[in-house]
């Protein structure tokens, strides 16, 4: 047999009890049958706690390299965008300005050429009278030559 570090001790009938019956078994400690068949309390080894589960690496998913990918570029684009536009703000100023002159000009046009055309005629027309024109057509059966006179009043 081997030496041990502590000593096993064992109520049997022939040892008197020094010590009052326990009620409750404290944690860690159990009934146990020795090789001779005598039955004591022991302490018993605690199992070890289970190792912790080793983290497995998981791989990235496509959405996210995708989206990792085309981040820099969706925001170089938006910056682009806003240069672009600061460089064509004077332009498109000056554009608007020139449509805006444009609309005007096509509105004047509307109203003032009709006006000049009626000033016009009256003005010609203010020493003579009205001319009348008539037109006489007439012709005989369906594809018959036909024949007209102009009459100036």
């Amino acid at each position: 047999m081997h030496e041990t570090a502590y000593e096993i001790t064992t109520l049997t009938p022939q040892q008197p009890t020094q010590h009052p019956a326990m009620t409750e078994i404290p944690a860690g400690v159990q009934m146990v049958t020795l090789p001779g068949g005598i039955r004591t309390l022991a302490y018993t080894p605690q199992p070890a706690p289970p190792a912790p589960p080793v983290p497995v690496s998981q791989p990235i998913p496509t959405w996210a390299k995708t989206t990792a990918l085309l981040t820099p570029t969706i925001g170089g684009g938006v910056a682009a965008a806003g240069i672009g536009l600061s460089y064509a703000v004077p332009g498109l100023i000056a554009m608007s300005q020139a449509l805006w002159a444009a609309v005007a000009l096509i509105a004047a046009a509307a109203v003032g050429v009709p006006v000049l055309l009626r000033l016009g005629r009256t003005a010609a027309g203010s020493g003579q009278g009205t001319t009348h024109i008539t037109q006489n057509i007439s012709a005989t059966g369906m594809f018959g030559k036909a024949n007209g006179t102009i009459n100036h009043h």
